[in-house]
């Protein structure tokens, strides 16, 4: 037996599950006929996965025992990174409970090498159902390892909806109707305001406001260290997290401006290691970019690029402004929930005006979103809807949506445009 998992699976049989508050996302644990699949679980540092794991054990518990459904963290210190800590795993489990689990679910795995082969044998050769969580985009369905490809159900979990933050803050609301009295609706764009500035992760959302800032910090921190640095052997992760807090900084990148920002900084980093460190950060899902609109790929990566982050209370956090811009959150808001809806998105801009997103569908514009969070200002609201109306032109493209914190009935708008107030968009 190995002493370390034999230590770990009688903590884990005597240790209590945590308290859960439910979450939108379930895992499917039903036995598919047929289909002895791995289930993996996908997303960003902190943003709930092993919590979502914990609901789906505490719901199997019912039926089972612990011995037969088993829950093991691989980021545990105690164990060694080696490819003998999973191989001794099933048998140190039928030295110690009598017998194989019904149910295994790992966390972070990938930290062993060789991992995915392991794996692949034991869906293969055993009659367990699988669940791993993974905090890099390696794990997801485009770029798993080769020998789970066509062998894996991702389930990508990200930081709490709106739905889900009314939820943990103990409060409620009316989906169907959206109607709210006056001191309901005064509630509503209090909270708004919260998940707006402080984000959607789970313990950020539980903890007191003034501890917000810092538990953000220290995730920021982790990341850059766990997620990026070790993970690909950055030999300058001063020169990466510079990086990152100008990201944070910044609404529109290109390489080479980054490039000459960090070189006028005394940072020595080549363009390549930029694209790199910006790959590393969006595999560790802490960043995407948004690509110009051109039907020449080459084209587009002749433009500025756009970024946004998993979660809009780093922008809060690690932001070098005074003050926080409110209109580039919200668009951050509205961009992580488009991209969850659409596969493909971009953004446009000429010499007159901007559309923030661009739908395709099929190689076809589909529909084109404006974001504007306070449409108060007569000359704010007329650019805006003069850049609509003038891409769906140019576009061929009817399904025109505004986006704004809330709609005025004073505030007059065409009618080939449906005005969408952040209530009704979360």
């Amino acid at each position: 037996m190995n002493p370390i998992l034999t230590t770990l699976l009688y903590e884990w049989r005597d240790r209590p599950l945590p308290t859960l508050l439910p979450r939108d996302t379930k895992l499917n644990t039903e036995k598919r006929p047929g289909d002895n699949n791995a289930t993996v679980i996908t997303g960003f540092r902190r943003v709930g996965k092993t919590y979502i794991v914990f609901e789906a054990v505490e719901k199997l518990l019912e039926q089972y025992s612990k011995e037969e459904v088993i829950y093991l963290n691989f980021e545990d210190e105690r164990l060694p990174l080696q490819i003998e800590t999973l191989t001794d795993l099933l048998p140190t489990i039928q030295a110690v409970y009598g017998n194989k689990p019904k149910y295994l679910f790992l966390d972070e795995p990938q930290v062993i090498p060789g991992w995915s082969k392991w794996a692949r044998r034991i869906l293969d050769s055993e009659d367990i159902q699988v669940f791993i969580t993974g905090s890099s985009s390696k794990m997801g369905s485009h770029e798993l390892p080769t020998e789970l490809r066509g062998r894996a159900w991702e389930v990508p979990v990200v930081p709490l909806t709106f739905t889900e933050f009314l939820r943990f803050k103990n409060t409620s609301v009316d989906t169907e109707k959206m109607a709210f009295v006056a001191d309901e609706q005064a509630r509503f764009h209090y909270l708004f305001d919260e998940y707006l500035t402080y984000g959607a992760l789970p313990a950020v959302v539980l903890v007191e406001q003034a501890r917000k800032q810092e538990l953000l910090q220290t995730y920021f921190n982790t990341v850059v260290q766990s997620d990026i640095a070790e993970r690909h052997r950055v030999r300058s992760e001063d020169g990466l997290r510079v990086l990152l807090r100008l990201l944070l900084n910044s609404t529109r990148i290109t390489i080479s401006k980054l490039h000459g920002t960090l070189k006028s900084m005394g940072i020595p980093i080549g363009k390549t290691t930029v694209d790199n460190f910006l790959q590393y950060a969006e595999e560790a899902y802490f960043l995407k970019q948004l690509f110009f609109f051109n039907a020449s790929v080459v084209n587009q990566l002749q433009y500025a690029r756009k970024v946004y982050f998993i979660d809009t209370g780093f922008v809060t956090a690690l932001s070098t402004k005074f003050s926080v811009n409110r209109g580039r959150l919200f668009e951050n808001i509205v961009y992580n929930r488009l991209a969850r809806q659409h596969e493909t998105l971009y953004y446009f801009q000429d010499e007159t005006s901007e559309i923030d997103f661009i739908v395709l569908e099929d190689g076809e514009v589909t529909t084109l979103y404006q974001v504007c969070y306070d449409l108060t200002s007569v000359e704010t609201r007329d650019r805006e809807i003069k850049g609509l109306l003038k891409a769906g032109v140019r576009f061929n493209c009817s399904n025109l949506k505004l986006i704004t914190l809330r709609r005025d009935t004073n505030q007059t708008v065409p009618q080939e445009i449906e005005v969408i107030t952040a209530e009704q968009f979360l």
